[in-house]
């Protein structure tokens, strides 16, 4: 049995370098406020305001480093305010995706597309992933006990000897399960 810590995403911004300074200034550098569960990946200070057709959420964390291309993910709940429809998808499969407007303190983009609703997932190393014979992009279950236990299907299992074990899902995800950061399901 396998036991994996949940890391509960809330919703956040990576940017890619040209957009930061778009949003930011030319001079503006990422600042880190603090490191996250996978390593290198942080939570930035700097903060954007997303736009769709029905509304705004202001203050929206960019996490770093920079990436190739811009991405947004939010939870359903945000997409309703918004009022745009992203689909479910792996990170950095943006083809398709909802368009969004960004508002930094230095300027404004739109982006045609690049808002998703994360796929939930494991991140985990080879060496784990051997052991339990899994294999990266493949599909599994994870349950959890408590008040409102349930089962997660179509758990995306991502593999690099960069990452540390940890199941991602939004906060929508962890609200209807009671689950919060540090909490541990299992694999099924």
């Amino acid at each position: 049995m396998l036991e994996i810590p949940v890391g509960v995403s809330n919703r956040h911004i990576h940017l890619c370098q040209e957009d930061f300074e778009a949003l930011f200034g030319a001079d503006s550098e990422l600042s880190k406020a603090k490191d996250l569960g996978q390593p290198g990946q942080f939570a930035a200070e700097e903060k954007v305001d997303i736009c769709g057709p029905k509304g705004t959420i202001k203050g929206v964390r960019v996490l770093g480093p920079f990436r190739g291309h811009s991405q947004v993910e939010i939870s359903r709940t945000d997409a309703f305010k918004l009022g745009i429809s992203p689909p479910v998808r792996d990170s950095g499969n943006l083809a398709g995706s909802a368009p969004i407007t960004l508002n930094g303190p230095a300027g404004s983009l739109q982006l045609k597309e690049g808002v998703i609703l994360a796929q939930r997932h494991i991140h985990m190393t080879p060496d784990l992933a051997k052991q339990y014979r899994l294999t990266d992009g493949q599909m599994v279950s994870v349950s959890c006990d408590g008040p409102r236990a349930l089962t997660f299907h179509q758990v995306l299992v991502r593999i690099s000897p960069a990452y540390s074990l940890e199941f991602h899902i939004d906060t929508d995800e962890a609200n209807s399960a009671m689950l919060n950061s540090g909490d541990v399901v299992t694999l099924e």
